[in-house]
């Protein structure tokens, strides 16, 4: 059977991040820190929030997308709050004081959303600040609207996110990689779940495996058993919440659908004999960011995973 195992760690390097641009956002997301620890210093004559990254930058997931425009969330943490919740403005007025500090960073306005104020570098990147307010030790985001005020811990599901990673090795946080990938590859026609609910996906399902083509796949099958049983996914810090419900029924039903082809080409690449027909199935999954198929050098031999049972026929367990 072919082993594309090095096409995977060729991809890998396509799509993360390299050195310079994870360099470039830091600096800009220390810039925004900056103004804003000023702007409650100087103008508002009040104590400065504390900061911590979250999303797929914090859990080092994050990917280049095909449209260029990355995407980084920096939480912001208020510490001139009332020690009374009750006393609390409305998140509409903390939204206000952060716009307003970002205001004028770069050459466009940002954009208050619903539950951050976003910062946008044109053509580059956009940083999303959500705020949040501590009581008892319990943080509560500040959504706009009807929500109010509610609790949300993302803090916690990155941290859950590298004890996994520690737990089952570096390559899980591989796998969540890829599966970005493909998202990003297949999302031009119909929208697919959130990179957090593929995340915990591929958590909840990673396979080990000696290869990374091996790994990639049986997860992706575990996926999809999983998903045929039940479409329900939970926050994993958090069983009361149901990160599905944000799914619609037509998306749920796409995303079925992808998986499914998904794993049809993934089970046909890992029995060919051919390294090069194995490396047309995962293109068509994954995009021209996969390596070229032409002229590879055949390197086959027994697959091993973590999984109890065989992924194919011709593939066998650890």
């Amino acid at each position: 059977m072919a082993n594309c195992h090095d096409l995977f760690q060729k991809f890998y390097d396509e799509v993360k991040l390299t050195p310079s641009k994870e360099d470039s956002l830091k600096t800009a997301r220390e810039a925004i820190r900056e103004k804003i620890r000023n702007y409650f210093k100087n103008t508002m004559k009040e104590n400065h929030p504390k900061f911590y990254g979250q999303g797929s930058y914090a859990m080092s997931t994050i990917i280049n997308p095909l449209d260029g425009e990355y995407d980084i969330d920096d939480g912001i943490y208020l510490q001139n709050l009332d020690l009374n919740k009750l006393k609390w403005p409305v998140p509409e007025t903390v939204h206000n004081w952060i716009y307003n500090a970002v205001k004028g960073h770069t050459n466009e306005n940002p954009i208050d959303k619903r539950t951050c104020v976003r910062v946008i570098y044109s053509g580059q990147y956009h940083v999303d600040l959500p705020i949040y307010g501590m009581f008892s030790n319990v943080p509560y985001l500040a959504e706009r609207e009807e929500a109010g005020w509610h609790v949300s811990d993302p803090r916690a599901v990155t941290d859950w996110f590298k004890n996994e990673v520690k737990d089952k090795g570096e390559q899980l946080r591989k796998v969540v990689r890829y599966l970005k990938a493909w998202k990003d590859n297949k999302s031009k026609l119909r929208e697919l779940p959130s990179g957090l609910v593929l995340t915990i996906l591929a958590v909840n399902n990673y396979e080990k495996s000696d290869r990374d083509d091996g790994s990639f796949a049986g997860t992706v099958r575990n996926i999809y058993n999983q998903m045929l049983s039940s479409s329900t996914i939970l926050n994993p810090v958090d069983s009361s919440e149901h990160l599905s419900d944000r799914i619609t029924e037509s998306q749920m039903e796409n995303f079925k659908v992808k998986l499914s082809t998904l794993l049809s080409n993934a089970s046909e690449a890992l029995k060919e004999d051919s390294k090069e027909k194995a490396c047309r199935k995962w293109k068509k999954e994954f995009g021209d960011r996969f390596p070229k198929c032409e002229d590879l050098k055949e390197n086959g031999g027994p697959l091993r995973t973590s999984a109890p049972a065989l992924l194919r026929d011709d593939s066998r367990s650890a």
